[in-house]
């Protein structure tokens, strides 16, 4: 019997710790974790920055030949964003002067905050990354993040110098879209994604009339109902749709954007105050 006892104490002492888990209050237990974090955030900070210098290290390896090359490429790629930002300038005159014809309120703009990406986190259980910016720069929860391809997730935790950020594949993300070129919101929610392979998310309330396949794909874009998203920026493409079993719409599946597994850098959208 005490044999038994011994070999079954590992597990009693599992139990006594999980129960005690759920009796401790949850002020508690959100002290312990926000500390938890910010005990361990030096940690990946300074491997990332590690990682920054490995990288000027390597560049600085390249030939003479293939950094004129780079910087010629650089070159080609500076003027057309010369062009693009007189083009914005432009359309934002264009803007101003629509809305004050129609007296229309000034639409509510953001600020860009340029962050590195710490950790990668992806499982069963998380779609999320960690990034190189927080309080410090003044971030705040619930704010949108974005990249190059479009919606990146949106900012969940926010701590001293790190924030946690839930990808649009995280089923925690839910928000309003439309399929280019229609104006009727449907809703999007991050899908169950395996830790290898692509990332999507799943699409309700899709109107009837709409119709996409993989060899046929739909943009899907945010609509800008609720105010988080702007509107406009690509969630991803419709590969599926299918009637519901009400029978008054569709669903659907939704496949992301494969660089999200590989960000390294993403920007946070910080609205400004409307004046």
């Amino acid at each position: 019997m005490p044999k038994r006892f011994d070999q079954a104490r590992p597990f009693l002492t599992l139990g006594f710790v999980v129960a005690g888990w759920f009796v401790i209050p949850t002020v508690f237990k959100t002290f312990t974790r926000a500390s938890f974090f910010e005990l361990t955030a030096p940690v990946g900070v300074a491997a990332s920055y590690a990682r920054d210098l490995q990288e000027y290290w390597t560049l600085r390896l390249h030939s003479n030949s293939e950094l004129i090359e780079a910087g010629r490429d650089l070159a080609r790629l500076n003027a057309s964003y010369d062009l693009a930002v007189q083009q914005n300038i432009e359309m934002q005159g264009e803007i101003a002067r629509l809305e004050g014809i129609l007296r229309l309120p000034s639409y509510t703009g953001y600020q860009s905050e340029h962050a590195r990406v710490v950790r990668r986190d992806f499982s069963g259980w998380w779609q999320r990354l960690t990034i190189r910016k927080g309080k410090n720069y003044n971030l705040t929860v619930g704010a949108p993040v974005v990249f190059s391809g479009g919606v990146v997730g949106r900012v969940s935790e926010v701590f001293a110098y790190t924030a946690t950020v839930d990808l649009i594949s995280s089923q925690t993300v839910r928000l309003a879209a439309v399929v280019e070129g229609d104006t009727r919101p449907i809703s999007y929610q991050g899908g169950l994604n395996p830790t290898f392979g692509s990332a999507g998310g799943v699409i309700e309330f899709v109107p009837l009339d709409i119709f996409a396949s993989a060899n046929a794909t739909k943009r899907l874009v945010t609509s800008g109902l609720g105010g988080v998203f702007p509107p406009g920026l690509t969630i991803g493409s419709v590969i599926k749709v299918e009637p519901s079993t009400d029978g008054l719409f569709k669903s659907g599946t939704v496949k992301l954007d494969d660089r999200l597994a590989a960000l390294t850098e993403v920007t946070v959208l910080l609205p400004l105050d409307t004046p």
